[in-house]
């Protein structure tokens, strides 16, 4: 049986497969004619389709906010992911990530897709416990970790051991929520209307917390008075607040999560500090920035992206580890 880890993410998909590592990881985006519902582009294709297409033609996200909210494209992407990374026929364990107090008509949604996939056994487990294992931090009953992953869409902020989460939620925020408020900052900034792809690219490429950072670009967009195309030079410092209210709502959510935990939890904690993933925690200083804001020391994943995939690979090789981590 082939074994893979999934992360089926608002932004992008990504799959670990046991004995090869990670194997895919694509937007999670179709397009699909208006006047049929047939579905003409998957993935990495169909997102460079965004504001380019004809009326007849939508792009889609099939998962917004970390539910699915189309079985049926969600359905068909995944199995075209598969396609890619497993033969045909062959026989598939996956082990699905998901936010932290993911609900279980969530959970039953995302079973269904799988099922119609063609996925064989589908497990879950949440994305907290799968953010430090892809950071090889060990867990144990005695050691309670703290753990921040800010995705696309939603943001998972636990407190937990081996025994279990502490405390924990899942927020709606993310990195689309930026994207968005970058492309009305701008408008409003500059009097220049952009795309989602062009704001989602500014916020990775000078996207910013620290102090006084002078990084820029150039971008192109359409005037708004005039209505011609129009390049402008963006600094960090020119979209640092459409990032730094989405941040700091994240590190109060966090500083309540604290606020929650036994006296002898929150010593743990202090000593261990914060670990962070996501791919947002790509922002420069952000780690610092939420070191300050929680007043203890940040940990930040090598690849924020891609540590809960990693994790998630992790537990798939490891029975013992899955049946402590997994949802029932």
């Amino acid at each position: 049986m082939i074994k893979l880890a999934i992360d089926f993410g608002t932004s992008v998909t990504k799959i670990y497969k046991l004995g090869s590592g990670i194997v895919l990881a694509e937007a999670t985006c179709v397009t699909v004619q208006k006047d049929t519902g047939e579905i003409r582009a998957f993935g990495n294709e169909a997102k460079r389709l965004l504001g380019k297409t004809a009326e007849q033609t939508d792009v889609c996200f099939p998962v917004y906010e970390g539910e699915i909210v189309s079985e049926r494209l969600a359905g068909a992407l995944l199995e075209y992911f598969l396609r890619k990374v497993v033969k045909r026929g062959a026989s598939v364990e996956a082990l699905f990530c998901v936010p932290c107090g993911y609900k279980v008509e969530s959970r039953e949604k995302v079973y269904r897709v799988a099922k119609a996939a063609g996925i064989g056994r589908v497990n879950f487990a949440e994305t907290p416990f799968l953010s430090v294992l892809g950071q090889d931090v060990p867990l144990s009953e005695s050691n309670p970790v703290f753990a921040i992953d800010i995705g696309a869409g939603v943001t998972s902020i636990a407190a937990f051991s081996l025994d279990g989460i502490i405390a924990g939620l899942s927020m709606n925020v993310g990195g689309s929520n930026m994207d968005v408020h970058i492309i009305d900052h701008i408008a409003d900034t500059f009097s220049l209307k952009i795309g989602s792809l062009t704001s989602e690219k500014l916020k990775n490429t000078v996207g910013s917390l620290i102090e006084d950072d002078n990084q820029s670009t150039i971008i192109n967009g359409r005037d708004i008075k005039s209505g011609r195309p129009r390049s402008v030079s963006v600094s960090s410092a020119d979209i640092v607040f459409p990032i730094k209210v989405y941040i700091d709502k994240i590190a109060e959510y966090a500083d309540l999560v604290l606020k929650k935990l036994p006296a002898e939890v929150s010593a743990a904690m202090l000593k261990n500090g914060l670990y962070l993933s996501g791919g947002v925690c790509n922002i420069a200083g952000l780690a610092e920035y939420m070191s300050g804001k929680l007043q203890m020391e940040a940990h930040l994943s090598g690849d924020p992206q891609m540590a809960v995939v990693l994790g998630g690979g992790r537990a798939v090789g490891n029975a013992a580890l899955l049946r402590r981590i997994r949802l029932e």
